[in-house]
């Protein structure tokens, strides 16, 4: 557990990061457009502040025991906030995914995911097809009383909520571990106490596997068998004590 106090390192070295990286690319396209820019503005900066200490690690993760907790805790309110995390929990997505989600999105209890919202590179990355349990679907609904301008989880003002909310709302909860994280803990849990086969479990994530050349001529994407451990976790969740 963290005091309400503290700010995490991961935090502020992603917000570092991110934030180079959006000053580089608006620095890039000015430079297209021969405006009057230092093009090496960003790496001078890194020289200037030396290198950095932060070391690398996996995103901090909520054991899968102990989500249920967490997860009934989300469920005494109907935020924004609240309904995206009890999402992105259920279905095992990436935060992009769920924030930018829009309802044409969804039919026939399937969720497509558009590949520009998923991670990996351009034109090779296809989109993906999550199968949605009951409970996502009622999550859905709720969260759907605050779609604007196309997106369920819409922003203040514009656009949608933002990444960090997510997470801060987690770090002023008293929780280490990060939305990102309950990827893992999904996994694990499939890991520990489903008998399913290993493609099944790693597309429930969204992971590759096989080879391009295998994955281009194989087009089952087990969406029955992913339906049924998706409707288990839910079932979990909200009654760990029965499943």
């Amino acid at each position: 557990m963290l005091s309400r106090s503290v700010t995490s390192p991961w935090i502020a070295y992603e917000t570092a990061r991110k934030a180079l990286n959006r000053i580089n690319a608006i620095i890039t396209y000015a430079a297209a457009l021969d405006l009057n820019v230092d093009i090496a503005l960003v790496l001078k900066t890194k020289a200037l502040l030396g290198e950095t200490r932060h070391e690398p690690k996996h995103m901090p993760a909520m054991p899968w025991q102990e989500v249920p907790d967490f997860y009934a805790t989300l469920c005494q309110k109907s935020t924004q906030t609240e309904l995206a995390l009890r999402l992105l929990i259920l279905t095992g997505l990436r935060s992009k995914a769920i924030r930018f989600l829009r309802p044409e999105y969804i039919e026939d209890k399937i969720l497509t995911v558009p590949a520009y919202l998923l991670k990996g590179r351009k034109r090779l990355v296809r989109d993906f097809k999550v199968p949605l349990s009951s409970e996502a679907l009622l999550v859905i609904a709720q969260a759907s009383k605050f779609e604007k301008n196309g997106f369920i989880f819409s922003g203040a003002r514009k656009g949608v909520i933002s990444d960090m909310t997510m997470s801060q709302y987690m770090l002023r909860a008293g929780h280490e571990a990060r939305p990102h994280g309950f990827r893992t803990s999904l996994r694990e849990w499939i890991a520990d106490t489903q008998d399913v086969p290993h493609e099944v479990a790693e597309i429930t994530l969204g992971h590759k596997v096989d080879s391009e050349a295998v994955r281009a001529y194989r087009r089952n994407e087990y969406l029955e068998q992913r339906l049924d451990l998706m409707e288990k976790w839910a079932a979990y969740l909200r009654y760990p004590n029965e499943s």
